[in-house]
């Protein structure tokens, strides 16, 4: 009788335990029944209730009558008493150590319990999620130009070039070639130029467009400096002497400047610098003062890089009139230096 009354208190215990939420007995108070938070359950009277299966070695002195003991309590139920529990909000489920802390296996300072990336190499920089951070573009120079990559159009400029504030190469001239390809850095603006940055030269004559006055010149035919053919036979208009002498006048100095540049333009021709006068005077006079007119052109010409090889001189005297030496405008006609093309 005696035992089913035993039985009938417990199974009456575990009924009313049920209904007011205590639980069976937890491995650090075996024989008590236990609330949520793990303390033993005391009734109303200051009674702990016992488990159908409580021996006085699973005695409490606190329930029992003898000196109060402290309770073990593990308030976050991660197995570790909340006296010794260096962390006792852990989040429940997550494996924690000896003190009661979440574990953090691959040191990264993310929990494992919210690491994503358990396996971490050791010093990564990670997220909030334990993963390893992909350093952001916008602290990348791939090509070193001093422009990060996010506002850098030309991410791959050559190293050493300059560039522009969108990374790209600097054009100074604008004429749509770089300054690393342009041979000529410095052409107008508008002009059309070729692959290395030049202006055209479209007949080929060595006279660039905006310069050739006689564009569409025969293929090898010796031209001057504003591309027009040489012909066989050139008045140099403009040229004048001193009165009487061999003297240049200062004017002159301009037309044989550019004379000059069409011959250096030209180095395998083989010129005749040719003298003239009027017919006045006598005629070996005139012959001598042609001569010495046409080695002075001659002479200046050599001055400004022409090949003496290339040059020859002679006066012709009053031989040869282009004009009516009956009136003052033909004799200054007649008083000429001229440029036979000996050779091409």
């Amino acid at each position: 009788m005696k035992c089913l009354c035993i039985r009938l208190s417990a199974i009456m215990a575990l009924a009313i335990g049920l209904m007011v939420g205590v639980q069976p007995a937890l491995a650090n108070n075996p024989g008590y029944w236990h609330d949520a938070a793990g303390n033993i359950w005391v009734d109303s009277h200051g009674h702990c209730w016992q488990t159908g299966t409580w021996t006085p070695d699973n005695a409490v002195a606190a329930c029992e009558g003898g000196e109060p003991t402290p309770m073990a309590h593990d308030t976050d139920g991660d197995g570790v008493n909340d006296d010794r529990d260096a962390c006792p909000n852990t989040p429940n489920g997550a494996s924690v150590d000896g003190t009661g802390c979440a574990l953090d296996r691959d040191r990264d300072g993310v929990a494992d319990y919210k690491d994503n990336c358990p396996d971490s190499a050791r010093g990564a920089k990670v997220d909030r999620m334990g993963c390893k951070v992909v350093m952001e573009k916008v602290d990348i120079d791939t090509d070193g130009d001093g422009i990060f990559d996010p506002a850098d159009r030309c991410p791959h400029s050559a190293k050493g070039v300059r560039v522009n504030m969108q990374g790209c190469e600097v054009d100074s001239d604008g004429d749509g070639v770089v300054d690393s390809k342009d041979r000529c850095p410095n052409s107008a603006p508008g002009i059309v130029v070729n692959g290395n940055g030049c202006e055209v030269d479209s007949d080929g004559d060595g006279v660039v467009n905006s310069m050739d006055r006689c564009q569409g010149t025969p293929v090898n035919k010796p031209v001057d400096t504003v591309g027009c053919e040489l012909k066989n036979v050139i008045v140099l208009e403009g040229v004048n002497f001193d009165t009487g002498s061999a003297t240049l006048t200062g004017p002159s100095m301009s037309v044989l400047d550019r004379t000059a540049a069409s011959l250096t333009k030209n180095p395998t021709l083989v010129v005749e610098v040719a003298g003239y006068t009027d017919n006045r005077g006598r005629d070996a006079s005139n012959r001598r003062l042609s001569e010495s007119r046409a080695v002075s052109v001659m002479n200046y010409l050599i001055t400004k890089g022409v090949s003496p090889a290339s040059l020859r001189a002679k006066g012709y005297g009053p031989d040869n009139p282009v004009a009516s030496n009956d009136t003052t405008a033909g004799r200054a006609k007649n008083r000429r230096v001229e440029l036979h093309l000996l050779k091409q």
